[in-house]
């Protein structure tokens, strides 16, 4: 009794405060998972987009050398 309180109105709240520092972790923890995946999604992104826009400078360099030939053809001889 030398700290003023009976131990029977202090001890439920020690174990909430116990669970909410387990919850506050785990939420840490999973909340630092979620941005590991993100980053990997934007990488991932990142690499499908360049690949896109290569893909597209490809198409557009096929049909400016069919109309170059085109055009080479059709001048004069």
């Amino acid at each position: 009794m030398a700290d003023g309180g009976s131990r029977y109105l202090k001890a439920p709240f020690a174990v909430h405060e116990e669970r909410m520092q387990a919850t506050e972790k785990i939420m840490e923890l999973q909340f630092s998972q979620v941005e590991q995946r993100l980053g990997r999604i934007e990488a991932m992104i990142e690499r499908l987009e360049r690949r896109l826009w290569m893909a597209v400078y490809g198409v557009v360099a096929v049909i400016l050398t069919q109309a170059v030939l085109s055009v080479v053809e059709v001048g004069p001889k």
